[in-house]
């Protein structure tokens, strides 16, 4: 199982910056960063919340579930 985030494409789609999205939300920008290149293993709702708001957009909008190939 696999979520990936889709920070980035919502930026692009929006042409707004991480360092911009970081300055509107009050979350670091290192934790943003962590978020965009899909290396987070947990994200608050508090987050995903503020995310969500400032980008006008839908949870399903940021994560998206990818099942397993069962190629294991």
């Amino acid at each position: 199982m696999a979520i990936v985030v889709n920070l980035g494409m919502e930026l692009a789609r929006r042409r707004i910056t991480l360092t911009e999205l970081s300055e509107r939300v009050g979350i670091s920008l290192a934790n943003l960063s962590v978020l965009k290149n899909d290396r987070a293993k947990a994200i608050r709702f508090s987050t995903l919340d503020a995310l969500c708001r400032e980008l006008d957009c839908q949870p399903a909008d940021l994560l998206v579930y990818l099942p397993d190939d069962g190629s294991s």
